[in-house]
C-alpha cells in the first residue's frame, strides 16, 4: 500500500496514455521510496526491468544485464561485450513483446555508468536513434537513480545527445508529518501525534526509516535500537547516504560539517572559509546538489535580498547524527533513554523542532487559511550594534494582506509558559526588527509549540497561539 504519492502515481501513469514514446526520470535521496512507488504503481509488471549493481565492473553491469533480459523473455541472450550490443538486445526483447505500451523501467542507472563504460552514449542512441523512431510509439521508459550529481549532469542537464529529450521528471520528495502519521496507523505503531512528531526530528520523512519502528517500543526504545544497539540498523547510515549521492562525498560532508557548527547558517564566503574548498563551479555544483536533495536551504533575510543569502542544514536526521549520535563516545547501547533529560537533548530537540516547522511551511499557512494569499517565506537576522543587541528570526511571513508573521518556534513536552525574561526577550526581538527592517507592515507575533501557551499575564502579546497540529495539515 503506498502512502501519499498520488501526485507522483498521476504522472506516472499519464505516461501510458501519451501519444508519444516517453523517457521519464525518477529521482530523489537514498532510501527515499523511488523504486517502490514505481513497482506499486505499474503493479511490478514491465516489459524489461533491470537494477544497477553497486560498485560492479562494467563487465559484471552487463552480465546482470544479460540476466535481466533472461528473466523478461529473451531466452537466447548472450552476454553483451559493449552497453551497445546490450541495447540491441533490449531491441529484440521490445520488438517480441506483445505489450500495447512497452514500459522499460531501468534502477539505479547511475551505478551502469562505470568509467569509460560508453552507457551513456549507447543509451542516448537507443533513445534517440531507435525509441523515438518508431512507428507504434509505444515506448514508455523510465529511469531512476540515488546518485543526484549523477543525474542532474547526465540527465536533467545534459549538455549533448540527451539534451532535452526528457520528457517527464519527478523528484520524489521525503513524507510530509502527515503522511508519516498516516504510515504510523496502516502500521499500527500505536503512535500519538506527538510521538510522530518526537520521530520525525530525527528520522525526517524517510520511509526505509520508518520501516524499522517496531510495534510496542515507545519512541526512546526504537532509536536506541535503530541507532545505538550493538546491532544497530542505522549504525552506519551516515556515510552511505552520502557515498551514494554524491560523487567525492567527502567535500559535501565538509559542508555539512561547517553549518552543523552555526545555527542560523552560513554565506557563500563564510563555507568556503570554513571548509577550505576552493571556490568556483565545482563548489557552486556541491551546494546546488545538497540544497536540491534537501540536506540545506538557501534562504534571504527580508529585506536585504542584495546582501546575499544564507545556507542552513535543514536535513533532520544530519542534525541528528552530528548533535547526538557522534556524541556517544561510549557506545552505550541505551543512550537515547539515558539522556533524554540532558541539557544536549534539550539543545537538539529545540533545533530539530525548528527543522521540521521550516520543512512544513506550506501546511502552516493551510492551516492559517493563506495559502491562496501571496506570502514570501524568509528568515531576518542583524547583528548586534552599539544601539540594539542584533535579532535572528528563522521564520517570517511577508504577507500580501499587509501582515508580517513573526515566528517564535519552541519544543514543549507540556504548554510552553512565557515569564519574565523570555516575554522581555521577545519584546526587544519585535523592537530591533520594527526599528531595523523599517516595516510598514503589521506585526504578528506568533507562536507554534508542541501543545500551545499557557495563559498568563505574558501570553496576551501573542496574535496567534499555534500548535504541533498546524504541521499535520494536509
Amino acid at each position: 500500500m503506498i502512502i501519499g504519492r498520488e501526485t507522483e502515481q498521476q504522472t506516472l501513469l499519464s505516461l501510458i496514455e501519451k501519444q508519444e514514446s516517453q523517457f521519464c526520470v525518477v529521482y530523489g535521496r537514498r532510501r527515499v521510496g523511488k523504486t517502490y512507488l514505481i513497482r506499486e504503481t505499474f503493479n511490478y509488471s514491465f516489459t524489461f526491468q533491470h537494477t544497477g549493481m553497486a560498485k560492479t565492473s562494467k563487465k559484471g553491469q552487463l552480465v546482470a544485464f544479460r540476466d535481466s533480459l533472461r528473466a523478461c523473455g529473451l531466452a537466447k541472450c548472450k552476454t553483451p561485450q559493449t552497453w551497445k550490443e546490450a541495447f540491441e538486445q533490449l531491441k529484440l526483447l521490445i520488438n517480441q513483446s506483445t505489450d500495447a505500451k512497452k514500459v522499460i523501467f531501468i534502477d539505479e542507472l547511475p551505478w551502469m555508468d562505470t568509467p569509460k563504460s560508453g552507457m551513456t552514449d549507447a543509451l542516448e542512441n537507443f533513445w534517440n536513434g531507435w525509441a523515438t523512431a518508431r512507428a507504434q510509439k509505444d515506448i514508455v521508459l523510465i529511469v531512476c537513480g540515488s546518485a543526484t550529481s549523477w543525474i542532474t549532469k547526465k540527465l536533467l542537464k545534459n549538455k549533448a545527445g540527451l539534451r532535452g529529450r526528457l520528457t517527464e521528471k519527478i523528484k520524489l520528495s521525503p513524507f510530509t508529518l502527515g503522511e508519516c502519521e498516516q504510515y504510523a496507523d496502516v502500521a499500527g505503531l500505536g503512535m500519538t501525534r506527538k510521538d510522530v512528531l518526537d520521530t520525525y526530528m530525527i528520522l525526517g520523512g524517510i520511509p526505509y526509516y520508518w520501516s524499522f519502528l517496531r510495534k510496542g517500543y515507545s519512541v526512546m526504545q526504537n532509536v536506541d535500537e535503530l541507532f545505538f544497539t550493538g546491532n544497530a540498523k542505522l549504525a552506519d547510515e551516515f556515510g552511505a547516504l552520502y557515498a551514494t549521492l554524491f560523487n567525492h562525498p567527502e567535500n559535501y560532508i565538509k559542508v555539512i560539517e561547517s553549518l552543523c557548527r552555526k545555527k542560523c547558517g552560513l554565506t557563500r564566503n563564510e563555507i568556503l572559509e570554513a571548509t577550505k574548498l576552493q571556490d568556483g563551479g565545482t563548489f557552486s555544483t556541491v551546494l546546488e546538489e545538497l540544497e536540491q536533495c534537501g540536506f540545506i536551504r538557501y534562504y534571504y533575510s527580508l529585506g536585504n535580498a542584495e546582501q546575499g543569502g544564507l545556507f542552513q542544514l535543514l536535513d533532520n536526521y544530519t542534525l541528528f547524527h552530528y548533535h547526538c549520535i557522534r556524541k556517544n563516545a561510549f557506545s552505550d547501547e541505551h543512550y537515547w533513554t539515558h539522556t533524554c533529560l540532558s541539557s544536549e537533548h534539550n539543545t537538539w530537540s529545540g533545533l530539530a523542532f525548528e527543522r521540521v516547522c521550516l520543512q512544513h511551511t506550506s501546511q502552516i499557512k493551510d492551516y492559517m487559511r493563506i495559502s491562496g494569499m501571496l506570502s514570501n517565506v524568509c528568515s531576518w537576522r542583524t547583528s548586534k550594534t552599539d544601539s540594539h543587541p542584533g535579532a535572528q528570526i528563522d521564520l517570517l511571513f511577508s504577507r500580501a494582506d499587509g501582515i508580517i508573521n513573526l515566528f517564535e518556534m519552541k519544543y514543549s513536552k507540556d504548554e510552553f509558559i512565557i515569564d519574565a525574561k523570555y516575554a522581555k526577550e521577545l519584546e526587544n526581538k519585535l523592537s530591533v526588527f520594527r526599528t531595523v527592517s523599517r516595516t510598514k507592515s503589521a506585526v504578528h507575533l506568533t507562536m507554534l509549540t508542541t501543545y500551545g501557551v499557557a495563559r498568563n499575564q505574558y501570553a496576551n502579546m501573542l496574535m496567534q497561539n499555534l500548535t504541533m497540529d498546524c504541521l499535520f495539515d494536509n
